[in-house]
């Protein structure tokens, strides 16, 4: 079992405990990811910033990174393998919000509804792009739980921003990597791929390191209330298992 750096008046293993907020911040995890997942990779926006140029960017880009602001939270506070439960949950759900915008944009439309073809661009995603969305968020959300958990032992639990932002530049890559050439090659020109995904990489990684200072609170908040400050000394990485060890 991996054991924790624990206040004494609980066991270091914490297979089997109770925690006061660990269901929330899933819940609050899965929410997020669904939204960004489902109202944000779709759009392309563009800002001129002057004599900067134009920056375009993936709308998602906004809100998705908080997700893995949530994954550096529940690995840091909890450990990989309570995180690991929460991208599985995350999975499921994304799973289960893409075949319900398949059934509902399926369906045949009453006579006299003219809302269809706004389904349609904004449910309809090809299976393509649902694939790349899916094999994306798992290899990046996994990538970035282990790299905070593997520098959290190496660090010795010093330097929070190091491992917070480290594993974000890393996680956010992979899946940036991977979901915009299989979403979109030969459906993009090939420049604004590129560009999208640079763009989109920036703007993710940026985001963590802007909101480290609330995650830091938030970090250190549970912690205190839970109790927990769990080390992956022991873990088994395997992300193909729900044990919590």
């Amino acid at each position: 079992m991996s054991r924790s750096k624990v206040l004494p008046n609980h066991p270091g293993d914490h297979s089997g405990r109770s925690y006061r907020y660990y269901d929330l911040v899933m819940a609050a995890f899965v929410t997020v990811l669904i939204c960004a997942d489902v109202i944000g990779p779709g759009k392309v926006a563009s800002l001129n910033l002057g004599s900067w140029g134009t920056f375009t960017f993936g709308a998602g880009v906004l809100f998705f990174p908080i997700s893995y602001i949530f994954g550096d939270i529940l690995t840091e506070v909890y450990g990989y393998a309570r995180a690991r439960k929460v991208v599985w949950a995350g999975f499921a759900a994304l799973i289960f919000s893409s075949f319900m915008s398949w059934v509902v944009v399926s369906l045949p439309p009453a006579a006299g509804w003219s809302g269809q073809s706004a389904y349609e661009v904004t449910f309809g995603a090809t299976p393509r792009i649902i694939a790349a969305s899916l094999f994306a968020f798992w290899a990046g959300e996994f990538m970035n739980s282990f790299v905070l958990a593997k520098m959290k032992v190496f660090t010795e639990g010093r330097w929070l921003f190091s491992r917070v932002v480290g594993s974000t530049l890393v996680g956010e890559a992979v899946d940036s990597l991977l979901f915009y050439p299989i979403a979109f090659y030969g459906v993009w020109p090939n420049e604004l791929i590129l560009t999208v995904m640079v763009s989109n990489y920036l703007l993710k990684s940026g985001w963590e390191a802007f909101a480290y200072p609330l995650t830091a609170r938030i970090v250190a908040w549970l912690k205190r209330v839970e109790d927990e400050d769990y080390y992956d000394r022991n873990t088994n990485f395997n992300p193909f298992t729900l044990d919590e060890a």
